[in-house]
């Protein structure tokens, strides 16, 4: 294009050629009296005017090819100019955009904010600045920095020129950092929460071992709060030693840092508190590693054990020691024994094993209560201890038995003084609630290595032994001897065959008649208990009654003598036989166990027997055991219609006084009085006073072990109302006992045979006790 400038001359009034000029370009129109300057004069306009056009051009150029975008508004606010970047920003062309308001772009949630700003920065005159949102037509959002300045004209504002900054990427970057942030935030916080929730002590170090975090448990275990810790060295924060020899712990977190793995404390470790107090502790040490996996610290987590540590020891205490007396009890006492009998075999030195059992101890329990029988336990065990060394070991075995281990003896007769020592301070009588109770001990010795070589048979040699002393009288002691084993594994093979006895009804009744010795009739009848076993034949009570008490069994087997007898009675009524009373005994056992009363209540209502027709016999021991209780218990049988008897009478310590008050119908006299009442002067002069009382008071006397005829003769001079015997008859089956009432009850010369024990088995050895058992029915067990 040139840009020569073109003169037009025209005249005034010819205003056609004027306006078609100025189409064509012309810039100014002269009129003709100004002509001479006007040449000079437009001349220098049209430089300038070509000047502004190039400046212009290089404005548009530079504004086009800046990356900020560029709105220039008049005074109105209204668009006269804009540049490409603020066309991309925005999404309008130039078209679109001139003309319209500076503020027509932004989101409508920030152009109430945006103008109150643009109005603040215009009243105090200075640069406006926001972050805004522009709105583009297709409903994309842009993030955009606004920026404003006025464009001053001789001290007015004319208009404004406005940058905007596409700063989308920045607040995308600044809202994933934000999220990071509160992501972060949330997360520390999740884990502080947690960490002061959780109930153990988490604690971390840095590097070189000083402290950089404790949670609230950490604080309070150690004693010291987070600021005060943070930086210190570990081993003055968490100070921890070996509770055993109480020396200081080696550093876990410099042991995990060493080994880049996790370790664990000592097994007895004790954190020293701040303030002096200790905590048994376990915990677990493991490195921390950076985001490139370097180790930057340590974390330990640890947590209070002192009550789990000291019931593990409580807990390891009660199951090695017996509750009641604080004694070692069996399993502690067969470690030390299996101990002590490896130490002896290598240094050639002997232990001896005493076995215990308290005498009458079980009476004692029943009558008085477990209360009383608990204290005088706690009693006696109290002087065993006292008895020995502290070396040795007493221990309770179990229920009344007691175990002492003499680990280092010189000789057997060592053991044999210690025995002697302990019936020396049993000897002493126990003031227990009350009562003055006096105790002896049975004693069993064993010692190895002569009586066994290992803690089982040396225990069981021990436990034999007692039950020998037990049997030669009690309060005494014997030393084990190679025979004991034999009559020991009788007396189990004894226990086993009387259970299987009881299930399997092996258990017969036989019956011995009861004679008036005046007129000669069958006025009743005693049942006692035989054993029919299938191998042994038939076995007498004085063989097993004995073991049935000691192993628990003689009340079932008592309860089932008493059902049999009274069904036995009530079928021979039933067949129309003129049946009379039977009497059972009872055992000290049965008396005081707590369903008696019930019992026997149950057993007259299940088989129908009228309760005349049934007499209990009872033994003075028995009775005066718990003479009060005795009286009411005798009493609520009287109430039933039951007849009593007090058996053996003569051999206990009854008191006069008592024996009114009880409720007794009948006095039997002990065989051991009448065995010699022909030729003893003294035992002829008991009988006859027992005679002549039991007469005076109304009572019905019985003599029994009548066999002989001249203690026959004897109890009749005397006017004895009855008596029973061999003289008169041996106890009868319930096949034989029908047939003599079958008879008229009258006695037969069968009842009365040459050999009455043909067909029976002991299995005690021949002697003075096992002839005694074979001509008298037993009394003691009360069966």
């Amino acid at each position: 294009m040139n840009n020569a400038p073109t003169l037009v001359l025209s005249a005034a009034s010819d205003k056609e050629t004027a306006r078609l000029a100025f189409q064509d370009g012309v810039d100014e129109r002269v009129a003709p009296h100004c002509l001479p300057p006007a040449p000079c004069d437009t001349i220098e306009r049209e430089v300038a005017l070509n000047a502004l056009r190039n400046s212009e051009a290089r404005f548009r150029a530079m504004s086009d090819a800046s990356p900020l975008g560029i709105f220039v508004s008049d005074a109105q606010g209204r668009c006269v100019y804009s540049n490409a970047a603020y066309h991309k920003i925005a999404g309008r062309s130039f078209e679109e955009t001139l003309g319209t308001n500076w503020s027509w772009a932004i989101h409508p949630e920030d152009s109430q904010r945006a103008l109150a700003a643009w109005h603040a920065a215009a009243r105090a005159q200075e640069p406006f600045q926001s972050e805004v949102r522009f709105l583009r037509e297709d409903g994309s959002v842009v993030w955009t920095r606004l920026n404003a300045a006025p464009l001053a004209d001789r001290g007015t504002t004319q208009a404004h020129v406005y940058t905007v900054e596409d700063i989308s990427v920045r607040k995308s970057m600044e809202s994933a950092l934000h999220a990071a942030e509160e992501a972060l935030f949330e997360e520390k916080e999740r884990a502080q929460v947690t960490l002061n929730s959780i109930g153990d002590a988490v604690l971390t170090t840095d590097l070189l071992g000083n402290v950089s975090y404790l949670n609230l448990v950490a604080e309070a275990m150690t004693g010291w709060s987070r600021q005060e810790a943070m930086g210190r060295p570990l081993s003055e924060v968490f100070r921890i030693i070996d509770g055993t020899t109480r020396q200081a712990a080696a550093n876990p977190a410099q042991r995990a840092i060493e080994a880049d793995g996790s370790v664990g404390l000592i097994a007895d470790c004790v954190l020293l508190r701040r303030d002096g107090a200790e905590y048994a502790i376990e915990d677990s040490t493991a490195p921390i590693h950076n985001r490139y996996g370097q180790i930057s610290g340590a974390v330990i987590v640890f947590h209070d054990v002192s009550q789990a540590r000291a019931m593990t020891l409580k807990m390891a205490h009660l199951a090695q020691h017996d509750v009641l007396t604080g004694l070692p009890n069996r399993l502690l006492m067969t470690e030390r024994l299996s101990l002590a009998i490896g130490l002896a075999q290598r240094h050639g030195k002997q232990v001896a094993l005493l076995f215990l059992d308290m005498d009458r101890f079980k009476h004692i329990n029943d009558s008085l209560g477990h209360g009383v029988g608990d204290e005088l336990l706690q009693s006696v065990a109290g002087r065993l201890v006292a008895c020995v060394r502290a070396t040795d070991t007493v221990c309770r075995h179990g229920g009344d038995e007691f175990v002492i281990l003499l680990a280092d003896i010189e000789q057997p007769q060592d053991a044999a003084h210690v025995a002697e020592k302990l019936h020396a301070a049993s000897a002493a009588p126990h003031l227990v609630g009350g009562h003055e109770l006096h105790v002896s001990l049975s004693i069993g010795i064993s010692v190895y290595p002569d009586d066994g070589s290992d803690a089982t048979t040396v225990m069981g040699n021990a436990d034999t032994a007692m039950y020998h002393a037990k049997a030669s009288g009690r309060n005494t002691y014997r030393f084990f001897t190679a025979d004991m084993n034999a009559r020991a594994v009788r007396r189990l093979l004894v226990e086993g065959s009387l259970r299987r006895a009881l299930k399997q009804g092996e258990f017969v009744l036989h019956y011995q008649p009861q004679i008036d010795l005046v007129s000669g009739a069958m006025t009743g009848a005693e049942a006692l208990i035989r054993w029919r076993d299938p191998e042994l034949g038939l076995v007498y009570p004085g063989e097993f009654i004995t073991i049935a008490e000691e192993c628990g069994l003689i009340v079932p087997i008592g309860r089932w003598v008493l059902r049999e007898a009274c069904r036995q009675v009530q079928a021979w009524r039933d067949a129309g036989l003129q049946a009379v009373p039977v009497a059972v005994n009872i055992s000290a056992v049965e008396f005081r166990h707590g369903d008696f009363l019930a019992g026997v209540s149950l057993i007259l209502k299940e088989t129908g027997l009228a309760s005349r027709y049934l007499e209990l016999e009872l033994t003075e021991s028995v009775l005066m055991h718990n003479a009060e209780s005795s009286v009411s218990v005798l009493e609520a049988l009287k109430t039933l219609g039951v007849s009593l008897a007090i058996d053996d009478f003569g051999t206990g310590y009854s008191s006069l006084s008592y024996l009114k008050r009880f409720p007794i119908g009948t006095l039997k006299i002990d065989q051991s009085f009448v065995r010699d009442i022909a030729t003893d002067a003294d035992d002829a002069t008991i009988v006859s006073a027992v005679i002549g009382m039991g007469r005076n008071l109304k009572q019905r006397v019985i003599a029994e072990g009548v066999e002989t005829a001249e203690q026959l003769a004897f109890l009749r001079t005397h006017r004895c109302d009855e008596a029973q015997g061999f003289q008169l008859s041996y106890p009868l089956s319930a096949a034989d006992f029908e047939r003599l009432l079958l008879g008229g009850n009258e006695l037969q010369p069968w009842c009365r045979p040459a050999k009455w024990n043909r067909g029976c088995v002991f299995l005690s050895k021949p002697g003075t006790d096992s002839t005694r058992t074979r001509t008298a029915i037993p009394r003691q067990t009360g069966l």
